[in-house]
């Protein structure tokens, strides 16, 4: 039996289904929440605010992962990185269902504009992955280096005693460095300066909103 075509009505309702389950949605991880045994009760509300904001922050760029990975695989020339960009979506599903386990923990909410950093996202993977595929691999490994950087940095501003929280961004952290390598094994490129200046610059507006709204 031949494989059925898909029609843009088909790829259509795929992404749109995607789109609900990476905003939307209550995420299941295919793993084990790297927290399970790990202290993390914060008794300060101050703490545990500040804890909320972070791993908001942290549930956001992994709303934005996802849009990218689909936006990069919508326009993937071979079918090898096709399937290498919704692969890592799915392991970057793992993040985005332990962030939103500790955001329930801590008793707070994901960003009000998962929907906006999810759109946008697509279209950014969209034109990484229209490139060609060595710059979109080059894209995905340049984004887990600077998701890397952002990860260290909010290991160091955790309230003391959230040992929950520290958990899932160590492993996290272990993670983006393994994709990032995994992509320029493939044959990413190194991006020039100024697109990696972009990208530093877009995240931040990211980060900064996601930690309130």
């Amino acid at each position: 039996m031949s494989e059925r075509r898909l029609t843009p009505l088909d790829l259509l309702l795929d992404q749109a289904d995607r789109a609900l389950r990476a905003t939307l949605s209550r995420p299941a991880a295919q793993r084990a929440n790297p927290a399970a045994d790990r202290p993390g009760h914060l008794a300060d509300s101050e703490a545990r605010r500040h804890a909320a904001g972070l791993m908001r922050v942290n549930h956001a760029g992994e709303v934005a992962a996802q849009g990218l990975y689909h936006g990069q695989a919508l326009t993937a020339r071979r079918p090898e990185i096709r399937a290498a960009m919704e692969q890592a979506a799915r392991e970057e599903g793992d993040h985005l269902a332990w962030c939103r386990d500790r955001l329930d923990e801590l008793g707070d909410r994901p960003s009000l504009l998962a929907p906006v950093w999810y759109a946008g996202s697509v279209a950014i993977g969209a034109l990484a992955g229209a490139a060609g595929d060595r710059w979109s691999l080059g894209f995905m490994a340049e984004t887990e280096r600077q998701v890397e950087g952002h990860l260290e940095d909010h290991l160091s501003r955790l309230p003391k005693g959230d040992e929950r929280s520290r958990a899932i961004l160590q492993q996290m952290k272990v993670d983006e460095a393994q994709h990032a390598q995994s992509a320029m094994e493939a044959g990413g490129a190194e991006l020039p300066a100024p697109v990696r200046l972009l990208m530093k610059l877009t995240a931040k507006v990211m980060t900064t909103t996601a930690y309130r709204v």
